[in-house]
């Protein structure tokens, strides 16, 4: 009696970059995948079987701390949320580092140019009106924020926006579409009193920001694992805000009209 062959493991080609700030290489490998396994088990089992040395940045393995973001031949993905069934078995699969950031070592890059970035963003201005427990908004309005609100931090639309991935120059005067749509967020907020500071989240946006780098091919949408549609509800709709702002010359009009009555 023969048993039929297992066909739910085979062995998988594997194409990983090694190296550190100083240069690097891919190394070849092969490794064994098992049925309903993600490219993080298989980075952990190269770790525990032939290279003990690899560095991957990971955590939560559940696709919400955004820490194993990485390039599968060379698209951005997370690595526990790219299942290995979506290859062919006989490809062979290059797993590099993100592009846009420096490297550290290996799989792992140095992402504090977003923190950065981040810091540059006014935070919310609350009403002075309004005391704790007292802000009261419609629910479309708090639907709106909320999709933006369910960013992980992983990056992957940074590292995807070849307006930073190619133009390393880009890097000072763009934030990137994370952060433009942080800033599209607390501008349609509908309690955000920044106006009232003289903070004007539209012209920073242009200005201090870097909107008009932005040409929406929706790349940062297209990578984003929480499905964010980042270029169509944040950064169109910022854009358009701006350009009105900037050239609707009914706007400019009511815009000093406020003022000197103010």
């Amino acid at each position: 009696m023969t048993t039929a062959p297992d066909t739910t493991s085979y062995d998988a080609h594997f194409k990983v970059w090694r190296g550190d700030v100083d240069g690097g290489g891919l190394e070849d490998f092969t490794v064994e995948v098992n049925e309903g396994e993600v490219v993080l088990d298989i980075i952990h089992r190269l770790q525990a079987t032939q290279a003990p040395d690899l560095a991957v940045r990971w955590n939560c393995k559940a696709g919400k701390c955004g820490s194993c973001s990485a390039e599968i031949n060379g698209r951005p993905r997370l690595l526990c949320m790219t299942r290995m069934s979506v290859f062919d078995r006989d490809e062979t699969l290059t797993v590099t580092p993100l592009r846009a950031f420096p490297v550290v070592r290996d799989l792992v890059t140095d992402v504090g140019f977003n923190y950065e970035k981040a810091r540059q963003v006014p935070a919310f201005v609350p009403p002075q009106d309004l005391g704790p427990g007292e802000y009261r908004m419609q629910q479309e309005d708090v639907g709106r924020s909320q999709e933006f609100r369910k960013c992980i931090e992983c990056f992957l639309c940074q590292d995807t926006c070849h307006v930073v991935r190619d133009h390393e120059e880009n890097k000072t005067a763009f934030a990137g579409p994370r952060f433009l749509m942080r800033v599209a967020e607390l501008d349609m907020h509908p309690l955000d009193a920044a106006e009232e500071t003289g903070l004007d989240r539209k012209s920073t946006a242009q200005e201090e920001h870097g909107l008009g780098y932005c040409n929406i091919t929706k790349c940062c949408t297209e990578v984003c694992p929480e499905h964010i549609k980042i270029t169509d509800n944040a950064l169109i709709p910022l854009k358009e805000r701006a350009a009105d702002r900037k050239y609707d010359p009914l706007v400019w009009l009511g815009n000093k009209i406020r003022r000197r009555t103010s």
